[in-house]
């Protein structure tokens, strides 16, 4: 069993807490459970190499696990339509401020068969008239950040995630109509 020190949870709640809030997130203001979440996101670290959901299902292969490295990608989509994420770590202003009950969220990440089809890629329509591109584009997994630059950064100047969450994005020309 992995045990986690009070100290590492309570350091790891305060550095989320801070910087989130400037940036518009807000954590569960039930304290009990958010740092029981933030002590699951520890071990998860300790386990596998990387801060997978305690509410999901990790491989233990961080490629195969981007998507669920918190913040996952489905949090802003879940906080704006259900008022918190899958987990509940984070949640709406409103249900901040509140402290109302969370409601079950459902689950939006594909199945294992469906992420492995997908690829990483995404793609953007351009007519033939604009301009080709002088840099790739690379998008932040988890906030929608785009840039175009050479390499992905090594950090998203967002939400703060690590390089390897950024997609190249695939430019895809379409003929004008």
């Amino acid at each position: 069993m992995i045990n986690i020190s009070k100290n590492a949870v309570e350091d790891l709640f305060s550095s989320l807490s801070s910087f989130n809030s400037c940036r518009g997130y807000f954590l569960n203001p039930d304290t009990a459970f958010t740092k029981s979440l933030i002590e699951s996101l520890l071990i998860n670290d300790d386990r596998y190499g990387y801060q997978a959901c305690p509410c999901r299902l990790a491989s233990g292969e961080r490629s195969l696990d981007l998507d669920i490295i918190c913040p996952c990608d489905y949090r802003d989509s879940d906080v704006a339509e259900f008022g918190a994420c899958y987990c509940g770590l984070y949640v709406s202003r409103q249900l901040a401020q509140t402290g109302e009950p969370i409601k079950p969220i459902p689950e939006r990440r594909p199945t294992k068969q469906d992420r492995l089809k997908s690829s990483n890629k995404k793609e953007i329509a351009m007519s033939e008239e604009s301009n080709s591109i002088k840099y790739p584009i690379w998008r932040c997994e988890v906030c929608g950040y785009l840039c175009a630059r050479d390499e992905a950064p090594d950090t998203c100047p967002i939400c703060g995630v690590s390089r390897d969450r950024f997609a190249k994005v695939n430019i895809v020309t379409v003929a004008a109509k």
